[in-house]
């Protein structure tokens, strides 16, 4: 078989935005996919799901036609519930349908919703400029990186970071609320690196022992919700035994001498009690953290997805500052490297818009018509639905369910599988994988701006977001420049208009990196706020301006969900290492690999509750329950909770899955799903293998 080689960017919601190198065979297929070189952070490095990428294109699961429902709706539907129709059909069908909303009820009854199914700029954002343009409700993008946005604007003023190339020249790794083994291995590698080069130390904080801590120097395990007290008494120990760098703080921060103050009775000792780690544990990792000077914090989403998120993110991000570690190669914070990209994406996602916002993350409650959440405004009763799967991934999914099976609720929902958001539609197109449209990438973990070209044809009768988009506003009669224009055009505009090299120059060379010299990127020249200063106090506030519980100095606050005697335990749902939220969990080796969903419980727990691993358990609040089988494991803390993975909800044994149990509360001050920030019960139940 003749094969050739033809280079692309992983499009999935992951740091690294990998480079790839993808084997093309005959007859429109692809082969292996394998890292490229060329990129200097990613280096040849790619996770085995993507190595795998031929299972989910080539799937014999792939949505391949238009689909409309043809029965009544239902949570479990199956293809047979649907008839396929041509895609003129799906578009009428679904213009003419919120059209008709819009006349009964106006323009924000219809929502488009979505997120970061693929991370190329042009097919993920193109939904804004139909919003915009037709004046339907917009989208407040909560569910994942909003938390993040909202600290590092309070401390650091943007999303920015070192550059990651400098973790090989560090003496200390701190990962914390963050398991890179399973999401980030590219950086596992230059991790490696500097552990084997200059035998660097490496310190994983997280409430269970992951992949990472597994292999780390040191695991430090606090209690769920309760890493600002680490992040404080930590920078209480600089403070008090003379490692904070004074005169770096007097010339890069807000207010050292305010902050000083207001950890003098944040000790370990008071830090212990509420974290749960040892006194001693915390003085050791104060010392070993203000005596290396190349020290680095790698900090995760983790502890971002909790009610005090924010505020926890701001207390970590602070350590770099008081330590002065931002004055070394190899020192500071690595969070996220978004902020790096100038990209004027005006083009893509079209003009302002005055009409409401709706909180992706609340889905549930607006959809079961709840005026709390719906802004004062009129029900939704038109919904299309791109590069997301609320019914799996979104908080309290008893909910979304319900609001899914309204019987006045239109849905359309464009597709790669028969996801469970698509078995609740009423019609279903099929969409493209990043291999059969083009797209520019920027990345949260590097500093490469990265074009990926079409390389094979569309699988069948597939469409990719931007003709879907283009062809719906045809219909509606939304008016944009960038409705006229293919994804090629498009992207090559936007890269003229932001500064950057031609669609075709950047194909050529792959990349391109936006990234800075070291006085820059590590803030020699001012941090991004107006006085140039990191600030101590955030000034939090919330979106309607009123006042929040946060403090203004980093502090714990205690608005978490505590355990209670009715709910004694407390719930963290992480990543799993062969899903990516719920991509991946269609292909045969992928679900082989995570075998099925299980709840991890400390053996203590177990023994207490008369618990053995294989039993099945149900787990339990007052949102609703679920039956899980049990993992007795020593890794995973006393009182704590790990259900790995977005398992579908079909995959658990009474088809409820963990976003049954997790809220759509709004983490402080302005939004933000607590998806680790949940108090449950675990009972016992007949034993089933």
């Amino acid at each position: 078989m003749k094969k050739s080689l033809a280079h692309s960017v992983c499009p999935h919601d992951c740091a690294s935005a990998c480079a790839l190198d993808v084997e093309i065979l005959e007859k429109n297929e692809i082969g292996r996919l394998s890292g490229s070189e060329i990129n200097p952070y990613t280096a040849g490095v790619i996770c085995a799901k993507v190595a795998r990428y031929a299972e989910r294109i080539h799937h014999p699961d792939r949505l391949t036609r238009p689909l409309r429902r043809k029965t009544n709706k239902s949570a479990t539907a199956t293809p047979s519930d649907f008839e396929e129709i041509s895609w003129d059909d799906a578009l009428d069908i679904t213009a003419d349908s919120f059209e008709r909303a819009t006349k009964m009820l106006g323009p924000e009854t219809i929502w488009l919703y979505n997120y970061a199914g693929t991370m190329g700029l042009v097919q993920r954002d193109g939904i804004q400029r139909l919003r915009a343009t037709m004046g339907y409700s917009q989208q407040k993008n909560t569910i994942c990186s909003w938390v993040m946005s909202t600290a590092s604007s309070a401390g650091l003023g943007n999303r920015l970071s070192m550059d990651p190339l400098e973790f090989s020249e560090s003496d200390l790794i701190i990962v914390w609320g963050a398991n890179p083994v399973y999401t980030q291995i590219n950086l596992m590698s230059h991790i490696s690196k500097a552990r084997k080069v200059r035998g660097a130390k490496l310190v994983v904080i997280d409430p269970y022992r992951s992949a990472t801590a597994k292999i780390a120097d040191t695991h430090i395990s606090p209690k769920p919700g309760t890493d600002a007290a680490l992040a404080c008494s930590l920078m209480h120990v600089l403070f008090r035994d003379e490692y904070a760098d004074r005169k770096y703080l007097d010339k890069y921060s807000d207010d050292p001498r305010g902050l000083e103050e207001h950890l003098k009775n944040r000790s370990p000792k008071w830090a212990a009690k509420i974290t749960g780690v040892p006194e001693e544990d915390i003085e050791s990792l104060a010392k070993l953290y203000g005596t290396t000077q190349r020290a680095i914090i790698r900090m995760g989403y983790g502890f971002s997805r909790s009610r005090n998120g924010a505020a926890t993110l701001h207390a970590v991000s602070s350590l770099p500052v008081v330590k002065g570690a931002w004055k070394y190669k190899g020192g500071g914070l690595y969070s996220g490297t978004g902020g790096q990209f100038k990209i004027d994406n005006s083009l893509i996602i079209g003009p302002t818009s005055n009409a409401r916002v709706l909180d992706m993350s609340q889905i549930g409650p607006i959809l079961d018509n709840d005026p709390r959440y719906l802004k004062g405004g009129v029900p939704v009763t038109g919904l299309f639905i791109q590069s997301s799967n609320p019914a799996v991934v979104a908080p309290d999914s008893k909910r979304v369910r319900r609001g899914f099976l309204r019987e006045d609720l239109f849905v359309a929902v464009h597709e790669q599988f028969m996801t469970e958001t698509a078995q609740m539609a009423d019609i279903i197109m099929p969409a493209t994988t990043f291999l059969e449209h083009n797209d520019i990438y920027t990345s949260y973990g590097h500093t490469y701006l990265q074009l990926g070209p079409k390389v094979i044809d569309p699988v069948g009768e597939s469409r990719s977001n931007h003709e879907v988009i283009c062809g719906l506003a045809k219909r509606l009669g939304a008016q944009h420049q960038g409705f006229d224009l293919t994804d090629w055009e498009l992207l090559d505009l936007t890269l003229q208009k932001s500064g950057y090299p031609s669609a075709m120059a950047l194909k050529e060379s792959r990349l391109h990196n936006t990234g800075c010299d070291f006085e820059e990127s590590h803030f020699l020249n001012g941090f991004p706020q107006a006085d140039g200063k990191f600030h101590f106090r955030a000034k939090w506030k919330r979106c309607d301006g009123s006042d929040t519980p946060l403090s203004d100095f980093p502090d714990f606050v205690d608005i978490i969900d505590n355990p209670t005697q009715e709910k004694p335990f407390r719930l963290i749902t992480g990543p799993s290492r062969n899903f990516l939220n719920s991509s991946f969990t269609e292909t045969k080796r992928s679900i082989h690999r995570e075998n099925r969903p299980t709840a991890k419980i400390h053996p203590s727990d177990g023994q207490a509750l008369g618990i053995k691993t294989n039993d099945i358990v149900r787990v339990g609040n007052s949102q609703g329950d679920i039956a899980i089988h049990a993992e007795l494991t020593e890794f995973i803390r006393e009182g704590v909770i790990m259900i790995e993975s977005v398992w579908p909800n079909a995959s658990f044994i009474e088809g409820l899955g963990v976003n049954t149990l997790t809220s759509s509360d709004a983490a402080e001050p302005s939004g933000g799903a607590p998806f680790h920030d949940t108090a449950v019960w675990v009972r016992t139940r007949l034993n089933e293998s």
